[in-house]
Formats: structure tokens, sequence, C-alpha cells
């Protein structure tokens, strides 16, 4: 069960790699077994969309649904432990100063916009653009196929009593942050919003950074 709020021990100078991911842009890399991987809310509510799948075979990805049925909740903090569509144990949460981040809500798309902003923001950038866009430059065997439900570090989704989804304020603030562990070999997929039509990040989408450790 997920654990709340837990802060990291890790130094960032001492990080293998640290990088900025500014708004709109995807980032796409391998983690290896052991290695900690850190994203950081630079400036406070911007979501950043990530799916995750195994190295070994990009076929075996992060599942939503095995993910929240083995947790018993929706949302992901210190202590979750993302499951695979395999039901392998992905990676798990170790840090986290935000505490809650969505996993039902999915990635903005050209389709999404149209239907929640109207036909005008159909050619806006999308988080699936984002991620075909860095699968298309990688050698990643990844498809629009592969692009199944993802989470949404830092964005707030609540859930009506109804069983709709609601796109509230964030709660996260500038410098909040989540550490996972790598508990196999992954891929880790990115898109650093660019929605400029939703408020809960104040119609200003904005940069993150991302950090891995090398294991302890």
């Amino acid at each position: 069960m997920a654990s709340g709020l837990v802060e990291s021990t890790l130094d960032p100078s001492r990080a293998a790699r640290s990088e900025v991911v500014l708004a709109g842009e995807p980032w796409l890399a391998r983690i290896e077994r052991g290695q900690l991987l850190r994203i950081v809310d630079l400036e406070g509510n911007q979501a950043v969309d990530t799916l995750f799948f195994s190295a070994a075979d990009p076929r075996e990805r992060y599942s939503a649904v095995d993910t929240i049925r083995a947790a018993g909740a929706l949302y992901l903090s210190a202590g979750s432990r993302l499951l695979s569509t395999e039901g392998s144990l992905l990676l798990t949460i170790v840090a986290d100063t935000c505490g809650r981040h969505d996993t039902i809500g999915g990635a903005c798309s050209s389709e999404s916009n149209t239907v929640r902003y109207g036909q005008k923001t159909r050619p806006m950038h999308s988080c699936r653009d984002s991620f075909l866009a860095a699968a298309a430059r990688s050698k990643i065997p990844l498809s629009k196929r592969d692009l199944t439900a993802n989470i949404n570090f830092f964005m707030n989704v609540p859930v009506t009593p109804e069983g709709g989804l609601t796109f509230a304020d964030g709660i996260s603030a500038g410098g909040k942050y989540v550490e996972l562990r790598a508990e196999t070999e992954v891929l880790c997929l990115i898109s650093n919003c660019p929605q400029l039509n939703n408020p809960c990040n104040a119609y200003n989408p904005t940069p993150i950074r991302v950090l891995v450790w090398n294991g302890l």
C-alpha cells in the first residue's frame, strides 16, 4: 500500500544523469535494475505523462489495472508497486513529496483535445504526439498500439461519487518530486505535457528535471 510523503536521502550532485525536459518535450531512457529515477516538478502542478516497459520485451508494460487492483487504491504515492501486464514488479515508488499521482486520467491527444476543448484545439501538440515522436527517434520498437494507460505524475484527477473524472487544481508545487527504484530493466517514456487548455497547470506547462542514480 502507498504510505504517503517520504523524502529521499539521495544527493542530486551525485546523480549519474540529470536533465531538464522542457514542456511539450519527450524523454526516453533505459533504467537498469537497481537504478533510481527521480522526476522533479520544477515550478509546480506540471503533468508528467509516463509509461514504463520491460526493456527485455516492450510488449510487457506498466498495467494500470493490475497496479490499482494489487494496491486497492486509485492513486500512487510512496510505497506504490508498479506492476506489468504479466503481473511482474517493474518499479517501486521509494520517495514522494507530492503524495498523489493519477493513474486513470490518460494522456491528451488531438482527439481528446477536440472533445474536451473544441475543434480549434485539434492541431495542438499532445502527449500522444510526444510519445510517438520519442519512439520514432529511437531504435526501440514502440508504436501507437503500445500507448496504453499511463501515469500522470503530479496530476490531480478526483473521481466523483458517480464514477466520473474531474481535472482539478494540482496539489504539487515547485521542487516536489517522485522517486522510483527499478526492480528490473525498464524503458521509461515521458511526455512532459504541453497541455494549454487545462486549468490544473494554470494554462502554463513548465519544465521538469529527470535524475538517475546508479544502484546503491
